[in-house]
C-alpha cells in the first residue's frame, strides 16, 4: 500500500512539474512573441526609410502598391513590390518546410535554425561593409525573406494564432474576443448563480487575457516602429542590430524552452 501511495505521490509531483514546465514555456513564448513583434517593427520601418519607401512585411499593402505601380507604369516600384512578395513567400515556405522536417524528426529546437537564418539575412543589411555592396533590390529581398522566415517560426501561443510580422489579423482577432467578452458579460448577468455562472465567468476571463495579449502584440509593433525610426535617424541601417539583439535573446530562450513545439505538433497532426 505504501508503495502505491509513494508511486501516486511521485506521479502527482511529476505531473505538477510537467504542468509548471508547460506554463513556464508558454509564458516565455508569449514574451518572445512580443519581442519578435517589436523586432519586426524595427525591421519594417528601417526597410521603409532606407530602401524604396516600401514595407517588407505587409503584403496586402505591397500588393495594392504593385497594382498601382503597374497602372502608372512605375516599373521600379513594381519590380520592388514583386521582389518583396516573392522573397517573403520563399522565406515563409522555407521556414514551414523546416518545421515539417523538424516535426518528422522530432527535433524540438528548429526555431534556433530559423532565427539564425533570419539573423544572417539581417546582418548582411546591418553591417555597412556588406550592406554597401548590395543593390536596393537585394536589400529588400533579404529583409522580406527574413520576415517570411520569422512568420513561420512562431505562429501558435496556446490556443491563439499569432503573427509577429503583421498585425491586421491580430486586431481582427482582438475585436472578435472583445465581442465574446461583451456577450459573455451579458450572459453572466442573466445566468443563475452556481456552476454555470462560474463557467461563464472563467471563459470570459480567459478571453480577456487573450485579448489583452493580442493588444500588447499590436502595441509592441508600434513600439518597434517608433524605436526603429529613432535608431534609423542616428545609425541608418545599422539600427537593425537592435532587432538582431532581440533574435539572439530568442535563441537563448529556445535553448531552454523550445519555441516551435506547437508549430511542429500542428505539422505532425495534419
Amino acid at each position: 500500500m505504501w508503495k502505491d501511495v509513494a508511486r501516486s505521490g511521485r506521479d502527482i509531483a511529476n505531473g505538477t512539474q510537467s504542468e509548471l514546465g508547460i506554463l513556464n514555456a508558454r509564458k516565455s513564448k508569449m514574451v518572445i512573441a512580443l519581442l519578435l513583434t517589436f523586432a519586426s517593427g524595427i525591421v519594417d520601418i528601417t526597410g521603409f526609410l532606407g530602401v524604396f519607401h516600401m514595407f517588407t512585411a505587409h503584403l496586402t499593402g505591397i500588393t495594392v502598391h504593385l497594382g498601382n505601380s503597374l497602372i502608372e507604369h512605375d516599373w521600379e516600384q513594381a519590380r520592388a513590390a514583386i521582389v518583396i512578395v516573392l522573397t517573403y513567400a520563399v522565406g515563409s515556405l522555407f521556414g514551414r518546410v523546416l518545421m515539417e522536417i523538424a516535426a518528422r524528426r522530432k527535433f524540438p529546437r528548429v526555431a534556433s535554425i530559423t532565427l539564425t537564418i533570419e539573423i544572417v539575412l539581417l546582418a548582411w543589411i546591418a553591417v555597412p561593409a556588406t550592406s554597401d555592396t548590395l543593390s536596393p533590390y537585394t536589400k529588400i529581398a533579404f529583409l522580406a525573406a527574413a520576415m517570411g522566415v520569422q512568420t513561420a517560426t512562431l505562429t501558435r501561443v496556446g490556443p491563439l494564432t499569432v503573427h509577429t510580422t503583421f498585425v491586421t489579423g491580430m486586431i481582427n482577432k482582438t475585436m472578435q474576443l472583445v465581442s465574446h467578452i461583451l456577450v459573455g458579460t451579458y450572459d453572466i448577468a442573466h445566468a443563475a448563480a452556481g456552476a454555470a455562472r462560474d463557467a461563464l465567468r472563467a471563459e470570459r476571463n480567459r478571453e480577456a487575457q487573450m485579448a489583452l495579449f493580442l493588444a500588447c502584440v499590436w502595441s509592441f509593433y508600434v513600439g518597434g516602429a517608433a524605436f526603429g525610426t529613432w535608431t534609423f535617424g542616428r545609425w541608418g541601417m545599422r539600427g537593425i542590430f537592435a532587432a538582431i539583439a532581440i533574435l539572439v535573446f530568442a535563441l537563448s530562450i529556445d535553448a531552454v524552452w523550445p519555441l516551435s513545439i506547437e508549430e511542429e505538433k500542428e505539422q505532425s497532426e495534419r
